[in-house]
């Protein structure tokens, strides 16, 4: 997934009320349960029927690295559902998402105004119908570009214009070269 998709998630993770499951027998009864059946389970998880039922049966413990990161992977994006709904929804209308990046940006604006594009650490808090752009575009599976526009228009509404107080004559917010971004609910 995208860079700014990943933060996404991690924010709304951090809601969980409960702590996701830890070995891989516990995560596989998770899936199991999910999604009725350890058929679906193994087609999903690219793995034998028999394999999932000896996790299930805690026959294997441990799995590869890289079947660990696609269970760990699949379990986070189906735990607590509603948890993960209503903190996307309090951002969207209430409460706003908070971005932390470290990033190259810079702008298009008329001669004379010192529109280099420079590396910038941001702590800027967006407002809730940022943040409602963000995770519908997220849900509509849009990719790190558009991720990334939306991101940098809230910037430029946000940092740069400071709501309409300043820069209005601002035209585009570049936002690129993405070293760290962590989003808060």
């Amino acid at each position: 997934m995208s860079m700014l998709g990943d933060g996404l998630d991690q924010a709304v993770q951090k809601a969980f009320t409960r702590p996701v499951p830890k070995s891989a027998g516990a995560q596989m009864r998770y899936l199991v349960r999910q999604l009725k059946g350890t058929r679906a389970v193994a087609r999903m998880l690219r793995i034998s029927q028999r394999t999932v039922e000896r996790y299930v049966k805690d026959q294997i413990k441990k799995p590869r690295p890289d079947l660990a990161a696609r269970l760990e992977r699949e379990v986070k994006a189906r735990w607590q559902p509603q948890i993960r709904a209503k903190a996307r929804e309090k951002a969207a209308t209430t409460g706003g998402i908070v971005l932390d990046t470290r990033a190259r940006l810079g702008y298009t604006a008329p001669i004379g105004s010192t529109d280099q594009d420079r590396i910038r650490h941001l702590t800027v808090a967006l407002p809730p119908r940022h943040a409602a752009r963000l995770f519908e575009a997220q849900e509509q599976g849009a990719g790190d570009d558009h991720l990334r526009e939306i991101a940098a228009e809230a910037l430029k509404e946000v940092y740069f214009q400071d709501n309409g107080r300043r820069a209005g004559s601002l035209e585009e917010v570049r936002f690129t070269d993405i070293q760290h971004v962590e989003f808060d609910l």
